[in-house]
């Protein structure tokens, strides 16, 4: 390494060889010695750093070598993780309302069994009579990528201080083919409003269609396996098929092997330029119930009287949806339009009995075959004018059909009514995160009954949410 430097100042030496006197001379190898001694001691100092370096290598462990990625034909292996490794995306979303209306008896809708049973120890159906402030629901939400292949969730709902998993299922992340599957407890895919849950409604209540078919709490819930299709055309187009317990209403819980209910849906959709999208579809619930309870008037003793249903419950759903944003921006501005119909029909056995010990009623132990074809639907749009401030109107109507108890219909009284009701609602957002909506609506369900409510209420979601759908 000192070759270069030695081969500069010789040259330099020579080309000023001439001229140079002794005094020059003696400089220049002055100069080189300087810098010889300069070079050297760097050398030195770089030398005992690489050794040093060398002996902490030898002291310390080699490095653990990256797990190699599991192939395809091989199952992934967990690794394992400490506890802190767990980290889910938590939400908690806050719901309550004041509500002002009639105190009615025994609410319901007129023509239509109660799809949440009957409490005579309240006097009313369940969460659908509730006067002045309340916590309306409050949901707790848990959701992950278990791996690769695999994504959880799980909601836990709470309301007046009882506690219940509304929802915990697994899907598929990596199946491929446009193929999804999910497992566990879910809201079915049939309908458009059906797998919403209360906080993305609209409104501040479900629709009369969604009560009269599924109960107050708006949605049909499925303990079993859901199996989705995405079609590869330049079109939204995705079909569905559900299998499960079908313990819920319209059907009843039976302890028997198998599937209890079975659902089919279609949805169809696309874009029109760039402002404007839609969606519509198909859907059909198919359930099975046993023993399943209701109330009807005894006309012969003016008592009431307890009927049990067994036999089969079919219903079909018709749903559009479409979304209008300038420039295909609805932050700022956007309507939404949105419909559903259905038609339900059922068919199988009512047996009548006492509804209270010691009540004798005229149908005692009398079974008669039963048949009923209702219907309903509801339409409604709402408009976003400023990126806070949204308005919506709602129309609803309903149909209690054809209701034929057999040889019972003798004396238990049938209501033929159509239900209905309007609603308007105004709400102002902070953010995606926090709502408060005051709401308008003339109630005619109850047949007799002009029921005019005003309800307050606010929406707040704290942390990790996901976006909501179409």
């Amino acid at each position: 390494m000192h070759k270069p430097f030695a081969v500069a100042a010789l040259l330099a030496a020579s080309c000023g060889a001439q001229a140079a006197t002794d005094n020059d001379l003696a400089a220049i190898r002055g100069q080189i010695d300087e810098m010889k001694k300069s070079y050297e001691q760097r050398i030195a100092a770089l030398e005992q750093k690489l050794v040093q370096a060398e002996a902490q290598a030898k002291s310390s462990p080699p490095p653990v070598p990256p797990a190699p990625a599991p192939v395809a034909e091989s199952r992934p292996v967990a690794a394992a993780t400490p506890a802190s490794g767990f980290n889910p995306e938590v939400s908690l979303i806050l719901q309550g309302q004041y509500k002002d209306m009639k105190n009615v008896a025994e609410r319901g809708i007129t023509g239509f069994v109660p799809a949440g049973g009957h409490d005579h120890g309240s006097g009313t159906i369940e969460g659908i009579n509730k006067r002045g402030f309340s916590l309306d629901h409050t949901e707790l939400v848990f959701a992950a990528n278990i791996d690769p292949y695999w994504r959880g969730q799980a909601i836990i709902a709470a309301l007046d201080g009882q506690a219940e998993v509304e929802e915990a299922w697994f899907q598929s992340l990596g199946i491929g083919q446009g193929i999804g599957l999910k497992a566990g407890r879910f809201r079915s895919g049939i309908g458009y409003l059906n797998e919403q849950h209360p906080h993305m409604w609209d409104f501040a209540d479900a629709p009369l269609m969604y009560q009269a078919m599924f109960g107050t709490e708006g949605g049909y819930a499925q303990d079993g396996v859901q199996l989705k299709w995405l079609a590869p055309t330049p079109v939204f187009l995705e079909f569905g098929a559900e299998f499960g317990r079908g313990a819920n209403f319209p059907g009843s819980d039976r302890n028997k092997n198998g599937s209890g209910a079975g659902a089919l849906f279609a949805h169809v959709g696309d874009d029109l330029g760039i402002a404007h999208s839609w969606r519509a579809g198909l859907s059909y619930l198919k359930t099975s119930a046993r023993e399943r309870e209701a109330h009807f008037e005894d006309t012969v003793n003016g008592v009431e009287a307890l009927s049990k249903f067994t036999g089969d419950s079919t219903t079909w759903l018709a749903d559009f949806v479409w979304k209008w944003a300038p420039n295909g921006n609805p932050k700022y501005q956007n309507f939404k339009f949105q419909s559903e119909y259905f038609l339900r029909s059922e068919k199988g056995d009512l047996s009548c009995g006492e509804a209270e010990a010691g009540v004798a009623v005229s149908c005692q132990d009398i079974t008669s075959g039963y048949r009923t074809r209702q219907s309903g639907w509801y339409t409604q749009g709402v408009y976003q004018f400023t990126p806070n401030w949204r308005a919506g109107l709602r129309y609803e109507q309903l149909d209690s059909g054809t209701r034929d108890l057999g040889e019972n219909g003798n004396y238990l009284a049938v209501d033929h009514y159509k239900p209905k009701k309007t609603t308007a609602m105004i709400d102002y957002s902070w953010s995606e995160f926090s709502r408060l909506r005051l709401q308008f609506a003339q109630d005619k369900s109850m047949q007799g009954i002009t029921d005019n409510q005003v309800t307050m209420q606010y929406i707040m979601s704290l942390g990790a949410h996901g976006a909501h759908k179409f």
